[in-house]
């Protein structure tokens, strides 16, 4: 427990700084965070067959052509351009007519290096984005993240009866479910209303935060199935007592591709 906290200390005093400060900072330590939450998937992979190096050195190529692309929160998700995704797609998938015949790299490697480098390239694309376009944003959605991740913990330990998804997640439980999503939608909607002056269509704001909490959550089960799937209990040790860096970022990225995604029909 005390590395526990000391490691969270240490991470906060970090990034609030640089996240208050945004600019090139963020932009770097954004990416650099980016980065070692891709290796963490290329060394999960490793667990059960070996890349070659030059497909690791292509794929983390991949990865950043599109984390760093069109960083723009209206945009890059949606009009990712086509050049950029051919690209990565050529150099992923064509050299398994060299490696097949001696099993280095076949197309089960390929389609989960191509899967990895969308989703975690599109995800910290965004992360980058939202501080980019906005601080109030992005700190809306992390208020999200905390007060259901806190909430669906404290919930589920004092109440926690019923089991959400044993095989996955055992200490998870519907009450801590319907706990951290009641919770945290009225706190974080009372927050942005009070701190933003927020005085539009609050209906819609109080439903666009129970979704986000809601997705939040089944995010976090994503990705404690894809250990589940390995038979690890962090991604990493990046963080001593907090696990890798995507074992912290688990329920923000699936949080911000969801805003992405609504932003475009608000």
């Amino acid at each position: 427990m005390k590395q526990r906290i000391i490691s969270a200390i240490i991470a906060l005093l970090i990034c609030v700084p640089i996240i208050l400060y945004g600019g090139l900072p963020y932009y770097i330590g954004a990416a650099l965070i980016g980065l070692i939450g891709f290796i963490e998937i290329l060394n999960l992979k490793e667990r059960k067959k070996k890349i070659p190096y030059l497909m690791k050195v292509f794929s983390i190529l991949s990865f950043i052509i599109i984390m760093m692309g069109n960083l723009n929160v209206f945009d890059s998700l949606y009009i990712m351009d086509y050049e950029r995704i051919a690209f990565v797609i050529f150099i992923l998938l064509i050299p398994i007519i060299f490696y097949n015949e001696s099993k280095k790299y076949d197309i089960n490697d390929a389609l989960f290096l191509l899967g990895s480098v969308f989703f975690l390239g599109v995800s910290f694309n965004q992360l980058i984005s939202v501080r980019i376009t906005s601080l109030d944003y992005f700190l809306f959605l992390l208020s999200i993240t905390i007060f259901t991740d806190t909430f669906a913990y404290v919930v589920g330990m004092l109440v926690g009866r019923h089991k959400m998804c044993p095989s996955v997640s055992p200490k998870k439980s519907w009450e801590g479910f319907v706990g951290g999503l009641i919770f945290s939608t009225f706190i974080s909607s009372m927050l942005f209303i009070t701190i933003f002056d927020y005085s539009d269509n609050i209906f819609m704001l109080i439903f666009l935060v129970g979704v986000l909490s809601i997705v939040g959550q089944l995010g976090d089960l994503v990705f404690s199935a894809i250990k589940r799937n390995y038979n690890i209990k962090d991604f990493g040790n990046i963080m001593p007592g907090h696990g890798g860096i995507l074992d912290r970022l688990d329920s923000i990225i699936f949080v911000i591709l969801a805003f992405s995604f609504v932003l475009r029909y608000l």
